[in-house]
């Protein structure tokens, strides 16, 4: 599950000289047809609205793992760290840009302690190495060294279905 948090919807379009020219659409079709590769079905959620991210994470309970970009909320957001550490299926945390090349205030993440590990700078490849690795990690028996902080549960490798599904803030859909 890949989820893209606020202002995300943008790409290509906001700030190209940071973000890339990407669209957030491009971007999509290229980590499900990664994930189709790797034999992973991913889907992929915008959300601009905290608790719409948090509502997303909750329903993460069912997936291999999460690919999240917390967007701004990465700086801010105790709740989106919370949904985050509730979570017993690794989770890697992306940026498009390298936070610590930017404004100070950037140069903190919340959310990360609550996340296997952080991919940050390497444009649209950042998503792609964690999904990557995501992969890795479903493919292998569980095992403490591979774990989060939480044992795993059985049965927790189970793949989603591919669907694309955009969310704001004021409307929030479930996953089919």
């Amino acid at each position: 599950m890949i989820v893209h948090g606020p202002n995300l919807d943008l790409l290509g379009v906001r700030e190209p000289g940071i973000y890339g020219r990407t669209t957030l659409a491009q971007l999509d079709a290229r980590l499900v047809e990664l994930g189709d590769s790797l034999g992973l079905d991913v889907t992929t959620h915008q959300a601009n609205g905290e608790g719409a991210i948090i509502d997303l994470l909750h329903g993460a309970r069912t997936v291999a793992g999460v690919v999240v970009n917390p967007g701004g909320y990465t700086h801010t957001s105790v709740a989106i760290h919370d949904a985050l550490s509730a979570l017993e299926i690794p989770v890697v945390e992306v940026h498009l840009s390298n936070l610590y090349a930017r404004e100070s205030f950037r140069h903190t993440s919340i959310t990360a302690p609550a996340c296997r590990g952080v991919i940050m700078g390497l444009g649209i490849d950042s998503y792609a190495l964690a999904l990557r690795h995501l992969a890795t990690l479903v493919a292998l028996p569980p095992s403490p060294e591979r774990r989060r902080r939480r044992p795993a549960t059985a049965g927790r490798a189970r793949r989603t279905r591919r669907r694309t599904e955009r969310t704001d803030s004021a409307a929030h859909t479930e996953p089919a």
